[in-house]
């Protein structure tokens, strides 16, 4: 069966995986574009993304998880935060992500949002999707468009937070960075108690940070 999947998701020393104030210049808030260096370093990172010719990058752990996070996936939900810094209706707006015209995706995304918008088809194969009937109706037309691969839930910090509440998440990807933000988005907070149902299957550290996964009993 295909399962919701949270991959590489960087939090701090004390819970935060957001900044506050996000913006154009601080797309993960304030402060927070430091939680995701090591992922910057790796190799496959560098490749996704166009970096550096798509040759250089560290190797080793860390790239390792960067790529088991892409493997298998073959559709994408993400909140309007992490499409963009734009709020209210989309009339007039053309913003199309962070990612440039080729984003590092290559499969359908479903972008959660209280506006509706018409699908922008982008090079490579990424198609922003934006779902107005919440967070059940995009898991249903990510799951379609997977066609039996995974769907990976991208963040923001709200859209996992309501997934967990909902109990639709089957494997949970954690990367504890060694810093202290002091404010912003903590990922466990709202969360009515839970999450519940959990359980680790791998807790390993490299140099740069801690990875933990859980996973969640087949629904």
């Amino acid at each position: 069966m295909a399962r919701l999947r949270v991959h590489n998701f960087s939090v701090s020393l004390d819970g935060y995986a957001a900044g506050p104030d996000q913006s154009l210049e601080n797309p993960m808030g304030v402060g927070a574009l430091r939680l995701h260096e090591w992922a910057f370093a790796t190799r496959t990172f560098q490749q996704s993304h166009g970096l550096e010719g798509g040759s250089g990058g560290e190797e080793g752990i860390d790239d390792q998880f960067i790529a088991a996070g892409e493997t298998g996936i073959g559709a994408t939900i993400m909140g309007r935060n992490m499409f963009g810094p734009i709020r209210g209706p989309w009339d007039g707006n053309d913003w199309k992500g962070w990612w440039g015209e080729n984003p590092p995706f290559h499969h359908p995304v479903f972008v959660l949002t209280h506006f509706a918008r018409e699908p922008i088809v982008m090079d490579g194969g990424t198609v922003f999707h934006f779902v107005t009937g919440g967070i059940r109706d995009a898991f249903d037309r990510a799951m379609e468009a997977a066609q039996g691969k995974d769907v990976r839930l991208g963040g923001g910090v709200s859209t996992v937070q309501q997934y967990l509440r909902a109990e639709l998440i089957d494997e949970l990807h954690l990367v504890v960075a060694p810093s202290l933000l002091g404010r912003g988005e903590r990922l466990f907070d709202h969360l009515d108690g839970g999450p519940f149902g959990f359980s680790s299957v791998e807790f390993v550290s490299s140099r740069a940070v801690l990875h933990a996964r859980l996973t969640r009993a087949a629904r």
